[in-house]
């Protein structure tokens, strides 16, 4: 019974009771609140989710985060895309590929190097990122690059036929993938155990899932909420708008950051990979087909086609991060250049 009065079953409530009550035109103070409750919100997802991640076992734990987050962030693009407005027809492609850059360079980033001053070095299984890795390369291709090179209609763009088998390919890696992390090469993705482990009961770890849907339903909201309140600030401070998305993509990634520094910290680098290329590949491997099914029912326009500079960034990341993790170690030296790329990505649509 005293589990029920803990902050992490209580805060979530009192998010969701703040985000009705919010108001239209929130002063400073209100803002500042809806902040309060967003980080406490994510705080409390990340418990759960470890809750659930400690009952279920690897990798099942980092797979429900992950596809959680991404249906709703998948939730949030479409309907943003619905509303219209300028810029609508590239949003997807623009929050996916800022996620994408902050999973790739961020979040493994900041857990390698969280790991690196703590254990000077971290091991890990190089298959499993390979077979993540190896996904991931083919759907950001098909997905982000290739569009540049068709010849079908004009622009960055597909086709209908083409959006239709780009959806079907999306969902083919990603389910193959999810078939051998849980069931064909399973052994790959553990974890090792660190003592640190707790008995969770299965009524306890039901709540944490419902609570973690709940946890994650707020933030989400709360940051569409705020969305407006930071594009404000941005313009005002004359930066360009697609900072905006970056903003909104790092808010949506804060539980699964939070949740593989943490595991870093424990010394299992591992389970910070799974959550992090899993992320990836369930931002993109689910976002896009729910996309193209939206555009294809109502004919909305859909630029996926990355610019040359994106291209070049995206290329350098993917490619960092193979040579980062392809001998089963980690060092702070790779951790640092992870973050430069981050740091470049970010100052290159500050002075484009």
């Amino acid at each position: 019974m005293k589990k029920i009065f803990q902050w992490t079953y209580i805060a979530p409530l009192v998010a969701w009771v703040f985000y009705f009550l919010l108001p239209n035109d929130p002063g400073l103070f209100i803002n500042l609140l809806a902040i309060s409750a967003l980080v406490v919100g994510v705080l409390s997802a990340v418990h759960h989710a470890e809750v659930v991640a400690h009952r279920v076992g690897e990798p099942y734990g980092t797979i429900i985060l992950a596809v959680a987050v991404t249906l709703l962030e998948a939730s949030i693009i479409v309907s943003l895309m619905l509303t219209g407005g300028a810029g609508a027809d590239t949003y997807a492609r623009d929050t996916l590929f800022a996620a994408v850059m902050i999973i790739l360079n961020g979040i493994l980033g900041i857990s390698m190097l969280v790991g690196a001053l703590k254990y000077k070095e971290q091991t890990f299984e190089t298959k499993s990122v390979t077979i993540a890795l190896v996904s991931l390369v083919s759907i950001l291709v098909l997905t982000l690059i290739l569009p540049n090179f068709t010849t079908s209609i004009a622009g960055p763009s597909y086709s209908a036929p083409q959006l239709i088998a780009i959806g079907i390919s999306c969902l083919v890696i990603y389910g193959s993938f999810l078939f051998t992390q849980t069931i064909r090469h399973r052994k790959y993705f553990l974890t090792g155990a660190t003592g640190e482990e707790k008995s969770v009961t299965k009524t306890e770890a039901i709540i944490s899932l419902v609570l973690l849907l709940i946890c994650l339903g707020v933030v989400i909201l709360l940051a569409k909420k705020l969305s407006p309140v930071i594009e404000a600030e941005v313009v005002a401070a004359g930066l360009p708008t697609a900072l905006v998305g970056v903003a909104i993509a790092a808010v949506i990634l804060l539980p699964e950051g939070i949740a593989a520094i943490r595991a870093a910290r424990r010394n299992q680098y591992q389970t910070s990979i799974n959550l992090a290329l899993g992320s990836a590949l369930a931002s993109i491997g689910l976002s896009i087909p729910t996309v193209v099914i939206v555009c294809t029912l109502m004919d909305l326009p859909l630029i996926l086609g990355l610019d040359m500079k994106s291209m070049v960034l995206l290329v350098l990341s993917v490619f960092t991060v193979m040579l980062s993790l392809n001998k089963g170690q980690t060092n702070s030296l790779y951790a640092i250049v992870l973050l430069v790329n981050l740091m470049m990505y970010i100052f290159t649509i500050v002075f484009h």
